[in-house]
């Protein structure tokens, strides 16, 4: 049976790139109807915190991916390591090191000096043991000759000569275990047969083959998937959007929207765009993920989070809407307004935070002015025009968009002028802006005595 996982470390925040390793981890093992693990590698004592934690947690939760097993901590599994760490030095497979970090640190220079690889030059590879209480620490022994290779599913055939390999350290001087060892005695112990990883972990690979057959565990399969990269082809950073993943719900983007956008980043079946979770799970394979960088496009993202806030159940969209109201301090006392003002505001918001500070208006009790709105719109001029509004205002039998277009029309003929000119004020009364909704669904909206309350205060605000 299939059994991927993701393995973050909780040295900082979830961001995009790892979103989108863990997704294609699990959408792989769900294709395939195997079982997606999640593991967090918190060997790193001192820049590992319980915040980055709860935020990989909650970030991968938001997004919807569900893991089978875990989450498993690695620094709950010390001694495993170790007695592996041991295993192999009894088996003549490692050995101890007695280099201290002055001597190390000496040997490089020297290298570099001479023009070589900085790699250690296994001083302490054939040497007799000495006494059991001096500092050292645990290396794997690497053949020196020959080569490791293995099949990537990405990216076919890749080979290393074993010359190129060092010593690495598996276990410290302080007895803890190194990233290379413990993400192979996990990875064995917990079953996994597919590790999909970004592709620069390339080089971790043949060093983690080597222990694999060194422990005599069998080997997964492995998957190197491109990097991310910003529009100018550099690495994705903060500049181009690489922020929490928290950071794209907080922002009001939709994780059916944002999982749609990930897969898509170095994945495709044909030119299909759009992919429910569902969808994305009965056609994700590997041979389809790309073999070139994937472009992080924020405009893109943007488009397919409006294509969701228009195609979602509009129900669904007004329930999420609410917390983005109530972060711009918004009191909302009547909930049946949510659906009347998302179907209006869902073909013009981008995101929920668009959306609702669009809907702002809706909720305040004295709505703002917009400065420039209010000295071309809120004038001795226009006030005529707004008090006669508001007695046919009251006058009408309804308030149904038809009887609001008989009042507005008789009251532009009547002044001789457009339509536009008695709408104008009458929307920056309502709103505070130019900017707006269709009036007439406004009005249906907020309703006879609120629109009734928001014209006589901007007739007082005229001077």
């Amino acid at each position: 049976m299939v059994k991927t996982r993701f393995a973050p470390s909780p040295t900082g925040n979830l961001h995009i790139g790892g979103a989108r390793t863990a997704l294609f981890n699990y959408l792989f093992s769900k294709h395939k109807g195997g079982t997606f693990v999640l593991r967090i590698e918190d060997t790193d004592i001192e820049r590992s915190k319980e915040v980055y934690v709860q935020d990989i947690l909650q970030g991968l939760g938001w997004l919807g991916i569900d893991w089978d097993e875990g989450p498993h901590f690695q620094k709950e599994r010390m001694d495993i390591y170790r007695e592996h760490a041991y295993r192999l030095l009894r088996e003549g497979c490692a050995y101890k090191c007695y280099c201290t970090p002055e001597m190390l640190e000496e040997k490089r220079k020297i290298a570099l000096k001479e023009g070589k690889k900085p790699t250690y030059d296994r001083t302490c590879r054939d040497a007799h043991d000495r006494a059991s209480d001096m500092p050292h620490v645990i290396r794997f022994k690497a053949p020196l000759t020959g080569e490791v290779s293995f099949n990537d599913l990405v990216r076919g055939t890749i080979s290393f000569r074993c010359e190129e390999l060092d010593d690495l350290v598996i276990l410290r001087s302080d007895n803890t275990p190194t990233y290379n060892f413990t993400v192979v005695v996990d990875d064995a112990l917990m079953g996994i047969t597919h590790i999909i990883r970004g592709d620069d972990h390339i080089n971790n690979t043949p060093r983690q083959i080597l222990i694999y057959r060194a422990l005599n565990y069998p080997l997964p399969e492995f998957a190197h998937v491109p990097l991310i990269h910003g529009k100018d082809r550099s690495r994705l950073s903060k500049r181009h959007g690489a922020t929490s993943l928290l950071e794209y719900r907080n922002e009001g983007f939709l994780p059916e929207a944002l999982m749609n956008y990930l897969a898509r980043l170095g994945w495709a079946h044909g030119d299909q765009e759009i992919f429910s979770r569902e969808g994305l799970i009965e056609m994700f394979d590997l041979p389809n993920v790309g073999k070139s960088p994937a472009i992080f496009d924020m405009d893109k993202l943007l488009w397919l989070n409006g294509h969701y806030i228009k195609t979602l159940p509009l129900e669904d969209v007004a329930e999420r809407l609410v917390p983005f109201l109530e972060s711009l301090g918004l009191a909302i006392s009547n909930r049946e307004m949510l659906v009347p003002i998302t179907a209006n505001l869902k073909g013009r918001a981008r995101t929920l935070k668009e959306m609702a500070q669009m809907a702002a208006f809706f909720f305040l009790d004295d709505v703002a002015y917009e400065e420039a709105a209010k000295q071309k719109f809120l004038t001795p001029a226009t006030k005529p025009i707004l008090e006669n509004f508001l007695e046919g205002f009251k006058g009408l039998r309804s308030i149904d968009e038809d009887e609001q277009k008989r009042l507005i029309e008789n009251m532009a003929r009547d002044y001789n002028t457009k339509l536009v000119n008695v709408i104008q004020p009458i929307r920056v009364s309502l709103c505070g802006r130019t900017v707006s909704p269709g009036i007439f669904e406004v009005i249906g909206i907020l309703g006879r005595e609120t629109v009734e309350k928001r014209l006589r205060r901007a007739i007082e605000a005229i001077s």
